[in-house]
């Protein structure tokens, strides 16, 4: 099977070690370059770069999401869209959601990863409807974390619950990366044996053990694994305090 790769360098690494704060003009110039790589998807938009763009570079995000757009000939664009949230940090109404949520893939949006983080799964109902309406892919999205009430049980309803409300594919985020090797392979596991979507993992290098958990994903037959490339390398925090995805470099997929 061949393992699809998402590419996050231009949302998640530049979110996570340069605070967002990274003009288009700065990456414009290796957007070609990039295209040609082979990725599965670039995800390039949504998080905090919105708000981002707005706030502190005083930009338009809608013309840097055509920008890249341009370049992005092979490649789709991935975004991650917190529900009914969106891009914000409160809940927005469902005509606002569905407008923004068809803007985007008109603006050249291909995959929308959609998650609330309390996994409360009516709150990305109205955005997983409006991303399959305007031609989009809806990817579902179930959040990692560890306590009395998250297992292997739950995670399965949640899946399942995904692929009924008509997801595309699925996403497992351990936003925190606090995921092992072993809870890894063994959700992957349960999550192929349940659903037909196909699986991606996301999880970060907290705990340093992000590399071995991408390898075990792999291992129990994930689809597509979420992290970014070495060339981020270059501008990261000393290691001991970055909780940056694991780069490709360092994974053995």
């Amino acid at each position: 099977m061949k393992m699809k790769i998402t590419e996050t360098v231009l949302r998640d690494a530049e979110q996570s070690l340069m605070a967002t704060r990274m003009p288009t003009s700065d990456f414009e110039g290796i957007l070609d370059r990039m295209d040609q790589a082979g990725y599965h998807s670039i995800e390039c938009w949504g998080g905090a770069t919105f708000d981002a763009c707005l706030r502190y570079l005083h930009e338009d995000p809608w013309e840097r999401l055509r920008i890249i757009k341009k370049h992005m000939k092979n490649t789709k664009l991935q975004m991650l869209l917190r529900g009914q949230n969106l891009l914000g940090y409160r809940h927005y109404s469902d005509d606002t959601v569905r407008r923004f949520v068809r803007a985007s893939v008109e603006n050249g949006m291909d995959i929308v990863r959609i998650f609330d983080a309390l996994n409360d799964l009516r709150n990305i109902q109205t955005a997983v409807d409006a991303c399959l309406e305007a031609g989009g892919h809806a990817q579902g999205t179930i959040c990692y974390t560890i306590s009395p009430i998250h297992n292997l049980e739950m995670y399965v309803g949640l899946a399942k619950e995904i692929e009924r409300m008509g997801c595309q594919s699925l996403c497992v985020k351990d936003m925190a990366g606090i995921m092992s090797p072993k809870e890894c392979f063994d959700l992957v596991t349960a999550l192929k044996q349940a659903v037909s979507l196909p699986v991606f993992v996301h999880t970060h290098a907290t705990t340093g053990l992000g590399p071995m958990t991408y390898l075990k994903a792999a291992e129990a037959g994930a689809d597509g694994e979420i992290g970014f490339s070495r060339g981020a390398q270059a501008s990261r925090r000393p290691r001991r305090w970055s909780t940056r995805c694991p780069r490709w470099a360092m994974t053995a997929v």
